[in-house]
């Protein structure tokens, strides 16, 4: 008899097992379809023995000290702070833009304070903020935008930008600066030996019993439980009872290259050549020491395992009548990316899953499990 049956064993699955197994002594089933933890952030080393991401690029990087710390109970952290080039108009240049990205594309040597006066010049003013392209043009205008934005966004989602959420594009900022960092958190760091390993340390207690390659639907009345947290897509849970979420998949093609580096950024964007949007050279992510490397290309799909919920007025809606269903099941939660249809990054599915976590488990906020000694 078990007291959870958990489906998904990525990060929202993962916390919670080790969680109520650890912090509140409940005995733990832990499911995945796939033959591996981890979810999206598996990692594993590929025939030559280069560290790669199975499912594309996840780096790390949050503000929250408490993700951090509770993580680092499963990890040492190797600094790394990510920085990603853009192919435009035949030049490889920083990407979010800032000044070295203005500067290059137009042979100017603008200052910070000049490169404001700059934007502001082009920028389109908009009464209300609403869709993707808003976000762009009324920041930097639409050269850039049709420059930087407007293809890439079109191969990843399938929609022009003026077709999606405002959340997708104000996800990047714009600078006036030099900073060439794309993320500017607080923490910014790579697990030392990798995801997958800091998920096997996180989910070793014998209160969790883990069953890989096997669909939830195929046991769940097989064996006994009292509770169920579901991290999977929350239509398939309801059996699309009205109709399907809409999704964008990826396709990965990794090649392996007799050369210790392969391109001059850990990843470089091409919005508008190509019909891949990006590559990655994973030996920057994990700082490897090996004689090959390992790149990946990503093709947007519109078919194929769910990665990113796509945002659009219709699909919220859509989700919303998914959440009433879910609120009146008892005893059964829904947590993570696709049981709650947003686009988290994996410190939020862990922020998540930690707050669950505390009302299951009847604590305040700040006893969700114990902090290191200084």
């Amino acid at each position: 008899m078990f007291d959870y049956l958990i489906v998904g064993a990525g990060f929202a699955g993962s916390v919670l097992a080790e969680r109520l197994a650890r912090g509140s002594d409940k005995r733990v089933l832990l499911v995945d379809k796939r033959p591996h933890v981890g979810g999206n952030a598996y990692d594993h080393h590929d025939d030559d023995g280069i560290l790669i991401h199975r499912y594309g690029p996840h780096i790390f990087h949050t503000n929250s000290r408490e993700v951090f710390d509770y993580l680092s109970q499963f990890t040492a952290w190797r600094p790394y702070q990510h920085r990603v080039l853009a192919s435009v108009d035949g030049q490889l240049v920083p990407i979010p833009i800032n000044l070295d990205t203005v500067n290059r594309l137009y042979n100017l040597r603008l200052t910070s304070f000049e490169l404001e006066a700059f934007f502001a010049e082009r920028a389109e003013k908009k009464e209300r903020v609403r869709t993707s392209e808003d976000v762009i043009v009324s920041k930097v205008g639409r050269e850039l935008y049709e420059k930087f934005f407007q293809g890439y966004t079109r191969k990843q989602w399938g929609l022009d930008p003026s077709e999606l959420d405002a959340s997708v594009t104000a996800r990047i900022p714009v600078r006036t600066n030099r900073d060439d960092r794309y993320f500017t958190d607080t923490y910014q760091v790579m697990p030392l030996h990798g995801y997958t390993r800091m998920f096997e340390r996180m989910l070793a207690h014998p209160n969790i019993k883990i069953m890989l390659g096997t669909d939830f639907r195929e046991i769940e009345g097989a064996i006994p439980h009292d509770q169920v947290i579901y991290t999977g897509p929350i239509d398939t849970y309801f059996d699309y009872k009205y109709g399907k979420l809409p999704y964008r998949s990826l396709e990965f093609q990794f090649e392996t290259k007799s050369a210790r580096v392969w391109q001059p950024a850990p990843v470089v964007n091409y919005p508008n050549e190509h019909a891949y949007t990006r590559v990655t050279e994973f030996k920057y992510l994990t700082g490897q020491e090996h004689e090959k490397t390992s790149i990946v290309y990503e093709f947007p799909r519109a078919d194929g395992d769910p990665y990113y919920p796509i945002p659009r007025p219709e699909n919220a809606e859509l989700y919303r009548k998914y959440e009433a269903l879910a609120a009146a099941t008892p005893n059964v939660h829904f947590v993570g990316r696709l049981a709650t249809y947003r686009y988290y990054n994996m410190d939020q599915v862990v922020a998540q899953a930690l707050t669950l976590y505390t009302k299951l488990a009847g604590l305040p906020r700040q006893k969700v499990f114990p902090r290191k000694a200084a």
